[in-house]
């Protein structure tokens, strides 16, 4: 993008500035993938200099890590504040996963960097590394979930379909973008409706 394109430049914080060069870094990434992604791009839009980017994050693998080291936080506290407001053992798990696509959908553009594999070759293995954190991270949430939904499922059933939900909800996910008239509300309804019938031996009557 030219200097002309670029996003004007004004005085900011430094959290103020680093939340900026993150949320033009995945765009970018997104847009282009690791590889083809500059940092002469990225400075450009941001309205900085090439050597400010570096300051902050020393390298393009260091901003793609800081990328996804954001993505993951703000991925669980939504996700983690929304079964918290649940009243059911039935609504923590569609909260959960209404958070969860929705979330996916404010981060469009870069889902299939960010949240879905197979990530590009040439992509840092430290962000390879996250990506999959990120899952263990809400296989955790998810499970938790799943314990109070079926309290009598065996522990290998509850991981199980942890595992199911975890890919479940990635490529339902990736679905919807080609799909928008189907919502979050729906995506999370989908997902329960199929723990409800595969785990109902084990729900309470």
């Amino acid at each position: 993008m030219s200097s002309a394109t670029a996003r004007p430049r004004r005085r900011m914080s430094r959290p103020e500035r680093e939340r900026q060069m993150l949320d033009v870094a995945e765009e970018v990434f997104g847009e282009r993938g690791f590889r083809a992604a500059s940092m002469d791009e990225i400075a450009d839009r941001c309205g900085v200099s090439k050597p400010m980017l570096y300051e902050y994050f020393g390298s393009k693998d260091g901003l793609m890590q800081a990328c996804m080291a954001r993505s993951k936080a703000e991925l669980y506290e939504v996700t983690q504040r929304a079964m918290a407001d649940g009243t059911s053992a039935e609504d923590v798990l569609w909260r959960g996963m209404v958070a969860y696509f929705e979330f996916i959908d404010a981060h469009a553009p870069t889902f299939a960097l960010l949240m879905q594999h197979p990530i590009d070759s040439d992509t840092p293995q430290a962000a390879a590394e996250a990506v999959e954190d990120t899952r263990r991270q809400q296989s955790a949430l998810i499970a938790g979930g799943l314990r109070l939904f079926a309290p009598e499922a065996p522990e290998s059933t509850v991981l199980a379909y942890t595992e199911i939900i975890i890919g479940g909800c990635e490529r339902l996910a990736l679905w919807r973008t080609r799909h928008p008239e189907v919502t979050a509300q729906d995506a999370a309804r989908h997902m329960t409706d199929f723990c409800r019938q595969g785990l109902a031996p084990y729900m309470p009557n």
